[in-house]
């Protein structure tokens, strides 16, 4: 029987992906000495907004998704942000391996809107839970033995938000994503012909400048 423990050594951007990926660097442990012939790895990745303090900026920016501060107490939970998997080859005692962090920049994904939301800097991180799952193939007494990971194997890590912010900057510099209905389109695209205008953002800016709201 195999006794495996994870933790997660760094996570950065991978820098020539396609679309935003962080890299998480994990290293795996099996304490009994057991050979590890190979494992198919599931994690799900969560945010633990609990385990940090939020500036009053941060606190208007997360408005949306938990309410004011005095609703904090019921309503700053853990939730999931991503799904990640790994094949990891044979190993005895040790190994380390990476898993891929799939990121969106989409602004109506409740993990977008709280990590937009937060400042970046020295203090500026995401709480992050790494909860392992998956299948160890081992040597069994009639060739391969199967055994799930337990449910129970998890780990921490702080993710600074300069991360977050530069793997999403490689892939969309200077830009987002907006999600729209199609007859808003429609409003926008005439909106813009009329004045012609050449393209979307200024239409959009022309109408919030109409608003008296400043978009510098």
């Amino acid at each position: 029987m195999t006794a495996l423990d994870f933790s997660v050594l760094s996570v950065g951007p991978e820098p020539f992906a396609v679309t935003p990926n962080l890299i998480a660097r994990i290293r795996i442990a099996e304490s009994t000495g057991a050979a590890v012939h190979a494992l198919a790895l599931r994690c799900q990745i969560r945010i633990e907004p609990r385990r940090r303090r939020y500036s009053d900026a941060e606190e208007a920016g997360l408005l949306d998704l938990f309410g004011p501060r005095e609703r904090w107490a019921s309503t700053l939970s853990t939730f999931p942000w991503l799904h990640a998997t790994a094949t990891v080859p044979g190993f005895t005692g040790e190994c380390v391996t990476e898993l891929v962090m799939p990121c969106t920049y989409d602004f109506e994904v409740t993990a977008s809107k709280y990590l937009h939301a937060l400042e970046a800097g020295a203090d500026g991180t995401v709480p992050l839970s790494f909860l392992f799952s998956g299948t160890v193939f081992t040597k069994g007494t009639k060739g391969f033995g199967v055994e799930q990971v337990p449910w129970d194997r998890e780990a921490q890590f702080d993710l600074p938000v300069d991360v977050w912010r530069e793997t999403v900057r490689q892939n969309f510099p200077s830009t987002g994503w907006l999600r729209l209905d199609h007859d808003t389109i429609a409003a926008l695209m005439r909106f813009k012909a009329a004045r012609g205008l050449p393209g979307i953002d200024q239409a959009v800016t022309e109408l919030l400048d109409a608003a008296g709201e400043v978009t510098t």
